[in-house]
Parts: C-alpha cells; structure tokens; sequence
C-alpha cells in the first residue's frame, strides 16, 4: 500500500499512533482468547500477560496523582510506557461518564492519551481520548 502525502500529514498528527496501533491488538487478542462475556479484572488479567509477553513497559492499577479535588483517590487500570491511560470496561456500552472520567484521568496525569475499551461490544472498538490541555487547533 502506497501512502500519499495527505497520509503522511495524518499521521504526524495522531498522538502515539505505533503504540496505540500495538495495545488495539493487544486488546483483539486478549478478547479473541476470552470472549465477550468476561468479569474486567479477568480481561485486564490477560492483557497484562499480553504486555509482558510483548515487553511492553506499564504500571497496573496506577493512582493517578491529585490536583486540587480533581483525581485524588482514583485509579486507573494501566498506564502504557508513561504516554498512554488503559481503562477497561465489560459493560453493555460506554457511557459519557466513563469518557468524562478519562477526561478528567488525562487532565489530572498530565498525560495527552487514554483509551477506553469496553470488552462485552459485539465488535471491539477502543475509543482514543485526547487530553484537552494538549489539543491543538488549527
């Protein structure tokens, strides 16, 4: 496949496009070995196994430190190589809660990613989130 330049311009754009290219597969395979109607630690189980496997950097369970009132007290299921926040769900759909609790997990690590992905969807679809701080617009 032949990328143009508009290609290119794409994706210099996107934030960590190798890494959330390599973690999208994680989370196909680990859905793939486990199916669809799994408890989350069980899916954040086995994809921490896919990350050591793939000698992927991450800290579980990583309490996200507090600004002001913000985030004190939360924590979020993986944090990828110090760039990426992984919150997992096994639910019927994600909500906008869960995508304002990212918002609010971006904002409080001062880390530009996040990605949602809910395990129980008929068709795995992570979600990116950008961190707003970093959002440029042109």
């Amino acid at each position: 496949m032949r990328m143009d330049a508009n290609d290119a311009n794409k994706n210099k754009d996107l934030i960590h496009p190798e890494l959330s290219y390599l973690l999208t597969g994680l989370f196909y395979k680990a859905q793939n070995k486990l199916g669809r109607f799994c408890r989350e630690k069980q899916y954040a189980d086995e994809f921490e196994k896919l990350l050591i496997e793939s000698g992927i950097k991450y800290e579980r369970e990583y309490q996200l430190k507090s600004i002001g009132d913000k985030v004190e007290g939360n924590i979020v299921d993986f944090i990828i190589d110090n760039k990426v926040l992984v919150d997992l769900k096994a639910k019927r759909f994600i909500t906008k809660e869960d995508y304002y609790q990212m918002l609010r997990y971006l904002e409080g690590s001062n880390i530009k990613l996040g990605m949602l992905v809910n395990f129980r969807s008929s068709y795995l679809k992570p979600k990116r989130v950008l961190n707003n701080k970093f959002a440029s617009f042109a």
